[in-house]
Order: C-alpha cells, then sequence, then structure tokens
C-alpha cells in the first residue's frame, strides 16, 4: 500500500495540504518540513496510525506549546482514513459525522483554516441548529473585543486589524530644552532683548519665551518567538498604526537576535509594510535571547534612540532560553536610560499568573508598568492607562499589576 500511494502521487498532495491546514491555523510551517514529512511518510507503514503521527509530528512541530494544536489538526484531517487498505489518502474525505459534533469546540483559527480550505461544509448544517437567537448572544463587537488574539479565526483577525486603526498612543507631550519666543512666556529671553536693543537703541519691554513641548520617543521592544508569534503578528499592526500616526516611533523585533524593523513600517499600506518587515526578520517563530538582545541594543542602539525621555514597550511573555543569564545587568541598564519603560506580556491574562520563571524574575523589579496584551480590550485599557499616567516614571516601586 504504502509504495503505491506514493508513487501516485497522492500521499505528496496530502501532505501538502495538511501542512497548509497546520500553517493557516498558526504552526511556522515552511516548503523544507514539508519535504521532510513527505520522506518521512514514505519510509514508514502507513497502516499504523500511530507511526503516521510521530512521523508528521516529528517534521511540523518544534516545542511541546504546538502538540495539541498539531493533535486537532492531525485527527480532523487524517480522521478513519489510515487503516483503510481500499481507498487512497482523499482530502476531501476526512471531515465526517465525527468533526461536525466537535466542530464548536475547535480553535476558531483552525475553524477559519478549514472553512478556507473547503473542510467545513459538511458542518454548516451542524453548526445553524445549534445557534442561538440573537437576543441571548453577545454582538459582534463584543465578543471580538474579548476574543484572544490567539484563538481568533481568520476572520476575526481582518476585524481586529481594522479596529487597531482608530487606536492612538496618547503619551503626553513633555518639555524639551528648547524655547521659542512668546509674549506670554514665563521666561526672560535674553538673547533676543539684548539683539532688539541694539537694533532700536531704545528701551522697550523684556522680550520672553516658552518652552517647546514634544512627544518623546516611544522605543517598542517586540518578542517574535515561536511562543510570542500570534500576538506579535496583531501588535505588529498596531504599532504601523502609531508609526504612521506620530513621529520617533523606534521598532525592534527579538527572538534570538535583533531586528530593527522601523523603516520597514514606515509604509503607509500594513500590508506592503508587514510584508517587509517579515522578509528583513531571519528568526520568526524560534528560541528566545531576551538578556542578549538587550545587550545588542543598549550596546548599538540606546544612545541613538533613547535621548529626550524615550517611553520603551516591552513586549514578551518573559521566557528566556538562557534562563536569564545577563538579564538583569541589561533590563536596569535600559530602565535607567528611559523615561519610562513599560513591560506587557500576554501571560498576565491569566489568573493565576506567578513570577516563576528566571526571565520573569529578572525582568519585573525594573518595570515601571506591568499590563497583559492578549485581545483588543486589554489594548484598549493600556492605552487609557497610558494617557492617565502621562508618561512620567512611577516611584513608588510598585508596578501597576500590584507585584513588588
Amino acid at each position: 500500500m504504502t509504495k503505491s500511494i506514493t508513487s501516485s502521487g497522492a500521499l505528496a498532495r496530502n501532505v501538502m495540504s495538511f501542512a497548509r491546514l497546520l500553517r493557516s491555523s498558526g504552526l511556522p510551517i515552511g516548503p523544507a518540513k514539508i519535504l521532510v514529512a513527505i520522506q518521512a511518510m514514505a519510509s514508514i507503514d502507513l497502516v499504523r496510525r500511530d507511526d503516521v503521527y510521530w512521523a508528521l509530528h516529528s517534521a511540523f512541530v518544534d516545542r511541546h506549546s504546538q502538540s495539541e494544536l498539531f493533535g486537532i489538526v492531525f485527527h480532523q484531517f487524517w480522521i478513519v482514513r489510515i487503516g483503510e487498505q481500499d481507498k487512497p489518502f482523499m482530502f476531501d474525505d476526512v471531515i465526517d459525522e465525527a468533526f461536525i459534533e466537535c466542530a464548536e469546540s475547535l480553535p476558531r483559527r483552525l475553524a477559519g483554516a478549514m472553512a478556507e480550505n473547503g473542510l467545513a461544509k459538511k458542518t454548516n448544517k451542524g453548526r445553524e441548529s445549534r445557534e442561538q437567537p440573537p437576543s441571548v448572544t453577545w454582538s459582534g463587537s463584543e465578543r471580538l473585543r474579548s476574543k484572544d488574539f490567539e484563538t481568533m479565526s481568520t476572520e476575526e483577525n481582518i476585524m481586529a486589524r481594522r479596529a487597531m486603526l482608530d487606536f492612538q498612543l496618547p503619551i503626553s507631550r513633555v518639555p524639551t530644552r528648547r524655547f521659542q519666543p512668546h509674549a506670554s512666556g514665563r521666561r526672560i529671553d535674553m538673547r533676543s532683548t539684548l539683539r532688539k536693543m541694539i537694533r532700536t537703541g531704545a528701551s522697550f519691554d523684556l522680550m520672553r519665551k516658552k518652552a517647546v513641548y514634544r512627544h518623546p520617543p516611544l522605543v517598542v521592544l517586540c518578542d517574535i518567538s515561536g511562543s510570542m508569534e500570534p500576538y506579535a503578528r496583531m501588535l505588529l499592526h498596531f504599532l504601523h498604526t502609531i508609526t504612521n500616526d506620530r513621529d520617533r516611533v523606534h521598532t525592534f523585533l527579538f527572538g534570538t537576535r535583533l531586528t530593527n524593523v522601523t523603516h520597514q513600517l514606515i509604509h503607509s499600506d500594513p500590508d506592503v509594510a508587514l510584508r517587509k518587515v517579515s522578509a528583513a526578520v531571519e528568526d520568526w517563530s524560534g528560541g528566545t535571547r531576551i538578556g542578549q538582545s538587550l545587550a545588542s541594543f543598549n550596546r548599538k542602539w540606546s544612545r541613538r534612540v533613547l535621548g529626550q525621555g524615550a517611553v520603551v514597550l516591552l513586549i514578551t511573555d518573559g521566557l528566556d532560553r538562557d534562563g536569564g543569564a545577563g538579564l538583569t545587568e541589561e533590563i536596569e541598564r535600559l530602565q535607567k536610560s528611559c523615561r519610562r519603560l513599560i513591560w506587557l506580556n500576554p501571560l498576565l491574562r491569566f489568573d493565576g499568573f506567578e513570577p516563576k520563571s528566571a526571565g520573569i524574575k529578572a525582568i519585573l523589579p525594573y518595570v515601571d508598568d506591568f499590563r497583559s496584551v492578549h485581545n483588543l480590550d486589554s489594548l484598549s485599557e493600556f492605552v487609557e492607562a497610558l494617557s492617565s499616567l502621562g508618561g512620567a516614571r512611577n516611584r513608588t516601586g510598585t508596578n501597576s499589576a500590584g507585584m513588588e
């Protein structure tokens, strides 16, 4: 059976279709992994379901957090096909009544991906029969705002990105060292006064000046490792919006290395901007070396972008593959170089969150504000809180999450 399916090309076509479904569901799947999966499938006994599962698992899954989603997609795609001697693997036949019964419990992103690939046609009738009247359901807008970015379907992703276009980051303007002439200014402009006196040779009122106010620079350091990828991709749309809404916004992405994507995000079209970002970044969905990335930023970029009281947004879950090595020194240096250091962590959405990992413990004492960012509501709350804080540093030693 293995030889006939391999020679006919049906196996390769089904593996590629399965890989597309995994990629649409959120797993980082590229051509290299597909080739490895095809080779693995060609070298095992396809009659044994466990062998097929673990062969594909070894090819497509890089970390433990991806295993649950892989198992769900595997069950839905290859349902009851393995072990049938007379039928080849057929893409259109993998969905049956078992899927209809559990379709609503699937992750929304997977359900959307299956709909895009034509795999949810048989589920429409079952879903319609279980729909509740509009009077007892939330509105679509309210439900979308509370939906976790990681569990959003493709359609919900698009709607959330549109909603982000209305967000503005209201960091208050701060006084600079520059002054400008002003009739009611509080400070005397001696230079202008003396110049006018020399020109006219007569006595007159003193010239006055006032401070020039300007938004401080905004520096964003965003984690793009595997555990942060769903949130990083959504937040890049938010960062694109604020980059095009104000000046002096500097964005850096980091996983195992640091990449400056400020120039790429300047493009007015978000799709073009994000394509340029993807082309510039080489470590999407990899590991995380927070300490090394911050050291690179402090060494190469801090003096260029942290002047004039910059506000820094650190977007990461704090899970560091190096166990927090060197992180304490680098985060302390970063905190001392900026006006305010704000940490946005999607893990804070859990009620039982505790700072247990070494990376989180190293970062937490040096942040001025600690907030969750996992859906539109949390992002909106962050924007409102930042407006009330006005960009000033909290000197009490306690962050907004109530942790010392």
